[in-house]
């Protein structure tokens, strides 16, 4: 079979598909986000190293609302290769990549600050989430730059379509490690803490519904991470696959609109990081002084306190 003349592009009836979701999404998102910017920079008194994390993810999820009107536009254009088109694959692999990297800085926050409380006070600081999320913004603007000069675009004709049927080892690399790692970290992180806070719910029965509440928060966190990114990275896993077992056109073309539908729900995490993030603060605010007095009552470190784990 002749797999260089496969043509494999979304369907004609996707750019409809996405203009249904991303008009809502567009007007949630910026509302959402621009409320949470807002209230972290302007309405709360004391800084905290989760207040740094959670503006750095709203402004990716900002950047990422203001690209997909583009995005959307360029898909009912079919528009051509080129640097145009680069600069929005570019900026929406960024964005969701950064995306990505600070949910996972914040779960690990999380649970070296409940785990470890009294490490915690000396390794966390705001000048190091600071520097961590400034960090990973120069990382993977630099990689992603770096990803789009080695990649081989000349086989494809169309701005966020895989043409060609080249098994890429560049975007291999770029899912396990972009993804698949942060995944097992933030998984991880999520079911110690969720563990920790169940410990303490059955030691404390007269908080349980605070600590329930907090429980229902990193569940509702790790939940939403897997169910918009998840297929996603499965769907660009089985496309490389495809490519390299050289299957026919039929399942590549199939693979691939699985991708572009998966691209869609991942993209409505704009919004839902808003939801998960700041509208259920005020529940963790409540929790936190409260499990963390439990813990270390009879200590003067219990001024160790987890509000850390939100604001």
């Amino acid at each position: 079979m002749n797999l260089s003349s496969c043509s494999i592009t979304a369907y004609e009836s996707f750019p409809l598909v996405q203009l249904c979701v991303y008009i809502p999404v567009l007007l949630l998102g910026i509302l959402l986000n621009v409320l949470a910017l807002w209230v972290f920079c302007c309405k709360l008194g004391k800084w905290t190293e989760t207040r740094v994390y959670m503006v750095n993810l709203t402004v990716a999820d900002c950047l990422l609302v203001f690209i997909l009107p583009f995005k959307t536009l360029s898909q009912f254009h079919q528009l051509k290769v080129g640097r145009w088109c680069l600069a929005l694959e570019g900026g929406c692999f960024v964005n969701r990549l950064m995306s990505i990297g600070i949910i996972t800085v914040v779960a690990a926050d999380r649970y070296l600050a409940i785990k470890y409380p009294l490490k915690a006070k000396v390794l966390r600081s705001l000048q190091k989430a600071a520097f961590a999320s400034g960090f990973l913004w120069i990382v993977i603007i630099c990689v992603m730059s770096l990803i789009k000069k080695l990649e081989d675009q000349g086989q494809d004709e169309l701005c966020f379509e895989k043409s060609s049927i080249k098994p890429s080892v560049i975007t291999l690399c770029a899912i396990i490690v972009g993804f698949f790692i942060p995944l097992i970290i933030l998984s991880y992180c999520s079911i110690q803490v969720i563990a920790e806070l169940t410990r303490k719910k059955n030691e404390n029965c007269h908080k349980e519904k605070l600590i329930r509440k907090a429980v229902y928060i990193v569940s509702a966190n790790m939940t939403v991470f897997i169910i918009c990114f998840l297929p996603l990275h499965v769907g660009h896993l089985l496309r490389f696959i495809m490519d390299f077992i050289s299957s026919n056109c039929s399942a590549i073309q199939r693979v691939n609109y699985f991708v572009h539908l998966a691209s869609v729900l991942a993209n409505t995490n704009c919004c839902l990081d808003a939801i998960c993030y700041y509208f259920v603060n005020k529940e963790f605010k409540e929790a936190s002084p409260k499990l963390a007095k439990s813990k270390y009552e009879a200590s003067e470190e219990a001024e160790i306190q987890l509000p850390h784990i939100t604001l």
